[in-house]
């Protein structure tokens, strides 16, 4: 136990001295924080007015539209082919042109524009075409379009676990879900390809000859496994505290610039998503609930829990890999099989999240191979406490096995160099005798 303590130590301090973990444990959060800020920065200042000519040949449109701080309407009398001659040369973006339609089957009213034009300006030209429409149509039937209007309901639906007074937002469950899913998966594909490529040097450079001489080859994978598991985890807090800290301060000075008008621009933008019924009616302070209706002190927790026990699980199969090969090109032979599960996970995120209490998710939850990933995507929306124990059990049981398997293959493959690798020489490894 304590040559395995010595290794982890070794492996652990020689990772964390190198300059490029520093370089990249620091630099990765402040890069992260300023891309996203400016992101941010320019979604808030660069949004441009657009002005649109207006050709109304029907006459029911004319000053009709309701003016924004995005799209300004500017009604003109040419003809569509002069609009379009003198386009270029005017301050205009685009011109909208209404034919004489039939107001039962409005067809024929196209948008011309030099660029591209984007998804809240296309939305926010439609919008105003089928409410002025509405409006005649309610006129013709007799009806009062404001009382229309107020009669409609706007319900917003609450909903609470039963055993819970807080509130959960399934919205807010499935953005976490999923980040937090998308994270383990990529956690586990760094570290182990760490593991995988930090044997493989070893083997390379025949220093692990001088290390076994010392220490068996399973004390040595034990020591590894658990010192970039170290290493993984201390860097990963360190970008927690960066990222959380970073992101709290950027937030704070660029919470201040945004005004009332660009929350109702955020407002078209997420109402011009498809499906964006449901986003436009989201405001930032309900943004605000729904990151607060998520419980973060278990989900920190449980995310721990998966991401170290995905990472022991398949950090051994990787340093079994490591140890077949001598190059990088052998090794893509073994890393599919291993890899395939994980990719299988993410595929499957779509429908976990769209039932997180199904036969799928569930089942997938327990099987030691996805679980990391899976139960990474259902812990937001609440997962019962006998299903969250069997899944961590599954999951100790599977790195156990794993372990014990890439012990097998690792005790010989680690000594073996320019030996044509395949998988019936790895079988031979694993059956044979001490």
């Amino acid at each position: 136990m304590n040559k395995i303590l010595l290794v982890t130590a070794r492996e652990y301090l020689t990772r964390v001295r190198k300059k490029s973990f520093l370089i990249i444990t620091i630099a990765t959060p402040i890069a992260l924080v300023l891309i996203f800020g400016l992101f941010g920065y320019l979604a808030v200042n660069s949004a441009d007015t657009k002005v649109i000519q207006v050709i109304d040949e029907s006459g029911r449109f004319t000053k009709t539209f309701k003016e924004s701080d995005r799209v300004h309407y500017l009604y003109i009398s040419n003809t569509l082919d002069d609009a379009k001659k003198n386009l270029e040369e005017s301050d205009a973006d685009g011109i909208l042109y209404i034919p004489a339609i039939d107001i039962d089957k409005p067809e024929g009213i196209k948008y011309y524009t030099s660029g591209s034009p984007s998804m809240s300006t296309i939305r926010s030209i439609e919008r105003n075409i089928e409410q002025v429409i509405e409006d005649v149509k309610l006129q013709q039937s007799g009806l009062d379009a404001e009382l229309i209007r107020d009669l409609k309901p706007n319900v917003s639906l609450e909903t609470f676990p039963l055993d819970e007074e807080k509130e959960s937002n399934a919205a807010a469950a499935f953005g976490t879900g999923y980040a937090l899913s998308l994270f383990t998966y990529f956690f586990i594909f760094l570290y182990g390809a760490q593991i995988m490529r930090g044997v493989m040097e070893e083997k390379t450079n025949r220093i692990v000859e001088v290390i076994i001489s010392s220490v068996k080859p399973l004390q040595l994978l034990y020591g590894k496994i658990l010192g970039v598991a170290a290493v993984g985890l201390t860097q990963f807090i360190i970008w927690i505290v960066l990222i959380v800290g970073l992101s709290s301060a950027g937030a704070a000075l660029l919470g201040g610039q945004v005004s009332d008008e660009q929350k109702q621009q955020f407002e078209e933008v997420q109402a011009a998503r498809p499906g964006g019924a449901s986003g436009s009616a989201e405001s930032l302070v309900e943004l605000q609930s729904a990151i607060d209706s998520i419980d973060f002190t278990s989900l920190v927790g449980v995310f721990l829990f998966y991401f170290l026990g995905g990472y022991l699980l398949y950090g051994a199969l990787f340093a079994a890999v490591g140890s077949a090969v001598d190059s990088d090109t052998d090794s893509q032979q073994f890393m599919l099989p291993i890899t395939i599960p994980l990719i299988l996970s993410v595929f499957a995120l779509a429908f976990v999240l769209d039932d997180p209490d199904g036969t799928l998710a569930f089942w997938l939850s327990v099987f030691p191979f996805t679980s990391p990933v899976i139960m990474m995507a259902r812990q937001p929306f609440g997962v019962p406490p006998w299903e969250m124990v069997l899944s961590m059990v599954m999951l100790i049981g599977g790195f156990v096995f794993t372990t014990w398997v890439a012990s097998r293959i690792y005790r010989v493959g680690i000594l073996m160099h320019g030996t044509k690798v395949n998988y019936k020489v790895l079988a031979k490894w694993f059956m044979q005798k001490q």
